[in-house]
């Protein structure tokens, strides 16, 4: 109690004892409150502020892509990063299947897509799946990418006149954040009044190319201009409500990345001076003494004697007598342990912070088992069924699919006009036990939990198309008369024939090959 609290209570106790108890109560929450909330010598260098997302991008991500990159370019654990997530991201390539419920229509679509994923490239290098890989990797490498409808003429030679081409989220104007007659604009992408894309401010080329080849406000000049937003996608993974660029995925472990590298650097210089082999000789002459052993020619090509420092070697088996006096001691460099539970803790850190197992970051497979392996897997692919479930088809290949299917019509590759319904197909998972993984499958198809339509999608192929081609091998075995042993319509599981087939064959016997 205070002096004003015992004075209070002296004057009015009932007063007093409401005020006691209100005191000790707004202590009691003080001390309950989130400890993460407070202030005190535990937090007194954290900083945090309570910017937006766009405010707290804005003033980092040229850095941040510029140093990611970096780390990708001369990091190993970094390469490995991008390799391991676009691998499985993306892969060979995300596939798309019509499915308007019109097989024949279904045809003419799926035609005029294989058509147009072979020459949609801009600079006539790659594939659609091949544009696939190189958008997913800007995204994990820089944060972001752009992609740019480019339409050709019909001179062009093209089936369906249009063309992507793949862009650098630097070629977007970070610097232009304004206001606007209809709307405002955030870091180079424009919005109208209602909050939808309008325009991005594009540059004419990359602002870090060496020569300047713009020619707009004179040769080698560097200004933005609008693009309408329906002429360009962008692709990014979004972590906060209202975001409007990205950031590179290696942001959270930059520094670690960075302190490991100087780690090793440094670790690397102490084995140099422990391997090194060296002796000091103490005469009572100075440094003017006699020589202990053969001397070397000084650099300069004047004689070593003459030399105000001597270098003098050893020889194997030499034997050496030295005068009263004199004194030979060697550099005994201590030994420092630790080195590889150092680095395997920091490249366990490193594979959290980028939703890895310590094993895909490093290949590292030495302190796992079967079990553990597989386990560690389910989270890292939940992760990346996330990122293209939620980021990548949705921003990149729908919008792509409803583009072609347009500009088809209008060029007469198909006979009606879009939308049309697709199913996309990403790539399967590889398995670590085959045989467990085509037993897990089989039981969840004939419990009911799983179809076969299903089971293919997860393997990554097009489900009609394997069935197809099964239809078509089935016919062919029964036109030559052949029963394979994998034919489960005539062979069971355990290799013996079918109830059914005897039945239809009687005692004709069955060629089994």
């Amino acid at each position: 109690m205070n002096w004003l609290d015992k004075a209070i209570s002296w004057v009015a106790p009932e007063a007093g004892l409401r005020r006691v108890r209100a005191r000790r109560a707004a202590e009691l929450v003080v001390r309950l409150a989130y400890e993460g909330a407070r202030t005190g010598r535990r937090t007194d260098g954290w900083i945090a502020t309570g910017n937006s997302a766009n405010a707290e991008i804005a003033v980092a991500i040229s850095k941040l892509r510029e140093r990611s990159r970096d780390l990708i370019r001369n990091n190993a654990c970094a390469s490995r990063a991008v390799a391991e997530v676009i691998g499985n991201a993306v892969g060979t390539g995300i596939t798309a299947q019509s499915r308007t419920g019109a097989p024949e229509l279904n045809s003419q679509i799926d035609s005029a897509w294989l058509d147009w994923m072979e020459q949609c490239d801009a600079d006539g290098q790659a594939d659609f799946y091949g544009l696939q890989v190189l958008v997913a990797r800007t995204v994990f490498e820089s944060g972001e990418c752009l992609v740019r409808f480019r339409q050709r003429k019909s001179s062009d030679g093209l089936k369906i006149p249009l063309q992507l081409q793949v862009l650098e989220p630097d070629y977007l104007d970070h610097t232009k954040t304004q206001k606007t007659d209809t709307g405002y604009i955030i870091q180079g992408v424009e919005f109208d009044l209602v909050g939808r894309r309008t325009y991005y401010w594009l540059y004419g080329q990359h602002p870090g190319d060496v020569v300047r080849t713009g020619v707009r406000g004179g040769i080698g000049s560097l200004q933005s201009v609008r693009v309408p937003a329906s002429e360009v996608l962008h692709i990014y993974r979004k972590d906060r409500p209202g975001q409007v660029r990205g950031v590179p995925w290696l942001a959270p472990v930059i520094i670690t990345l960075r302190d490991l590298d100087e780690y090793e650097e440094a670790e690397l210089v102490r084995k140099k001076i422990e391997a090194c082999f060296a002796a000091f000789v103490t005469q009572p002459q100075g440094a003017d003494g006699p020589m202990i052993g053969a001397a070397d020619a000084a650099t300069d090509g004047t004689s070593s004697t003459s030399s105000p420092h001597r270098v003098e070697s050893f020889e194997p088996g030499m034997i050496e007598y030295l005068k009263p006096g004199e004194e030979i001691t060697f550099a005994a460099p201590t030994y420092a342990a630790g080195y590889r539970d150092y680095v395997a803790a920091k490249q366990a850190q490193i594979a959290t912070g980028l939703q890895l197992t310590y094993e895909q970051l490093t290949g590292d497979l030495s302190r796992v088992n079967y079990s553990s392996y597989r386990a560690g897997l389910l989270s890292f692919r939940n992760g990346i069924e996330m990122f293209r479930w939620a980021s990548f088809i949705p921003m990149f290949c729908i919008p792509v699919w409803d583009r072609v299917m347009q500009v088809a019509f209008a060029a007469g590759a198909i006979a009606e006009a879009g939308p049309f319904k697709v199913e996309w197909t990403p790539p399967g998972f590889g398995s670590v036990d085959p045989y467990k993984d085509s037993v897990a499958t089989l039981n969840r198809i004939r419990m009911g939990t799983l179809t076969l339509r299903q089971a293919i999608a997860e393997q990554g192929y097009d489900p009609d198309a394997q069935i197809e081609q099964i239809a078509e091998i089935n016919r062919v075995l029964d036109e030559k008369g052949i029963v394979l042993d994998c034919d489960p319509r005539k062979v069971s599981k355990t290799g013996t024939e079918q109830a059914s087939v005897k039945e239809e064959g009687g005692n004709q016997p069955q060629e089994v090959k």
